[in-house]
């Protein structure tokens, strides 16, 4: 016990390094450098990004829970982890067990985009046309249980509407084809789609979010029209099992003072995305109140990694 007291009273005594799931590049890995480059300059060590992309970051939370508990070695986690708990059928790791919430760090707004075509201009209008159509629609998204899919099979649990679902190789090919009209919607990243909604190729009909999106402010939220309605991304800081308490109270205060900071904000705002706030024990229980809920969305549509 004296070791760990020495060791959180140390930290960090070395180079600290983030681990993220995906490729640089995308949303994560932005977040990521974001708050790196806060907390590199908050606590007076060098915090490094360390891209580890791989079975929708699976990869990257092994390489993390098996590293050492002392803070030098932290995970990005994001939706995926809650998503993937369900989804695989056999992983190495206990997500929830194996880990500890350090904070949050972002909520990222999705939104459901479908193309001009589509005689709907509102949720209920589309709602409307889909049960009058079943499996006329084609949904779109970046992959089987990536966020944007099961966004959509969420919006379909909820409103028994029959739409096909068509999985790509990630969110560029899926937008591609939507400003084709090869598929009719989508459940996009707002940072992706905003230029596609405002010159008009794409028509906006809900943010994915409970709060309306700041880049289009006009924009209703989907629950305004599906009560209890929510589907955004998130992302957020772990650490492996048995790490020191007050090693985790150290970045949970950085980190929540770097997100206070008004260019960071912006930067998120940028993305489609706003601050994430709170204590470690906030972001743990968000943490198993998405993993239960994309649970039982995954268990509903049937869903099973490829």
């Amino acid at each position: 016990m004296g070791t760990r007291r020495a060791q959180a009273r140390d930290y960090p005594s070395h180079t600290v390094r983030l681990v993220v799931g995906y490729a640089a590049g995308g949303a994560t890995d932005i977040t990521a450098r974001l708050i790196a480059q806060s907390l590199s300059d908050r606590l007076g060590q060098q915090f490094i990004v360390e891209n580890r992309p791989g079975a929708a970051s699976n990869l990257a939370t092994e390489q993390v829970i098996r590293s050492a508990a002392d803070g030098h070695t932290l995970l990005v986690a994001s939706a995926a982890n809650a998503i993937n708990a369900t989804l695989y059928d056999k992983l190495n790791f206990d997500f929830v067990a194996d880990m500890v919430p350090v904070a949050g760090l972002a909520r990222m707004q999705n939104v459901l985009v479908v193309h001009p075509s589509v005689p709907a201009h509102t949720v209920a209008e589309l709602i409307a046309y889909a049960k009058a159509n079943p499996d006329r629609l084609v949904a779109g998204s970046p992959g089987i249980g990536s966020p944007g899919h099961v966004s959509a099979e969420l919006f379909k649990m909820m409103t028994d509407v029959r739409m096909v679902h068509v999985p790509y190789r990630g969110a560029a090919p899926a937008v591609s084809d939507l400003l084709g009209g090869q598929i009719h919607l989508l459940f996009d990243n707002m940072a992706t789609s905003i230029e596609h909604i405002r010159s008009g190729k794409l028509r906006a009909l809900g943010v994915t979010t409970s709060f309306r999106s700041p880049l289009i402010p006009e924009l209703p939220t989907i629950a305004d029209t599906v009560p209890g309605y929510e589907a955004s991304s998130w992302f957020g800081v772990t650490a492996p099992k048995g790490t020191p308490a007050d090693i985790v109270e150290t970045l949970n205060g950085s980190i929540n003072a770097g997100l206070a900071d008004r260019a960071l904000v912006e930067r998120l705002t940028a993305l489609g995305g706003a601050p994430l706030t709170g204590s470690a024990a906030e972001f743990g229980r968000l943490i198993e109140a998405e993993t239960d809920k994309w649970g039982k969305v995954v268990r509903f549509a049937n869903l099973k990694a490829t």
